[in-house]
């Protein structure tokens, strides 16, 4: 029992040290954006159909555009990134890096022409949809609660896929909830081979 509680302390301790990292990345860059560069990082972002535009896939999920934006990331991607990696980190990692190219992809390919990109909400978008549709790909008493509570804590999400507002990439959040949903499908399939 005690080895049980210590093994499941130290994986907490692991997940908590991997979010603080990936949060203290979005505010460091955040940070020195404001400072010296006035915000012109954001050129680093996705810029749809443009060659050089590609490689915002890489950047744009660590820029963001104002205090507001990066706050309300961060307090989204904290509680759903850990969901993400409560039964195993290593499914963080894999949602992580799927999504991120999917979101980032999908919007290079249909965003509107001389726009730009950025924020992690592709990811996040991705962590909802894997989360939301895990239950049903994996059929499990424990995914199927967890897929419930983020519809009941979460749902709401579902209208940022939708083209509401100029100024955010629905794109971005459409193509990160298709990269989470086949995420949760990839990932079952191998549990279930395993």
């Amino acid at each position: 029992m005690k080895k049980k509680l210590q093994s499941i302390g130290k994986e907490l301790k692991e997940q908590i040290q991997i979010l603080a990292a990936v949060t203290l990345i979005f505010w460091v860059v955040f940070i020195i954006d404001r400072s010296f560069w006035n915000g012109n990082l954001s050129q680093f972002g996705i810029m749809p159909r443009r060659l050089i535009g590609l490689r915002g896939i890489l950047f744009a999920p660590f820029l963001h555009g104002n205090f507001y934006h990066i706050a309300s990331n961060t307090a989204s991607f904290l509680v759903l990134g850990w969901m993400v990696m409560l039964r195993n980190t290593n499914d963080f990692y894999f949602v992580s890096v799927f999504t991120a190219i999917a979101s980032g992809l999908g919007t290079w390919l249909v965003g509107s022409p001389y726009s730009v990109h950025i924020g992690a909400s592709g990811v996040i978008f991705g962590y909802f949809g894997y989360l939301l549709s895990r239950g049903y790909f994996e059929k499990s008493f424990v995914a199927i609660a967890i897929s419930i509570t983020i519809a009941m804590s979460y749902g709401s999400l579902i209208w940022g896929i939708l083209p509401t507002r100029s100024y955010i990439s629905w794109e971005g959040h459409l193509f990160g909830f298709i990269g989470g949903v086949l995420a949760a499908r990839i990932l079952a399939a191998k549990t279930k081979i395993s």
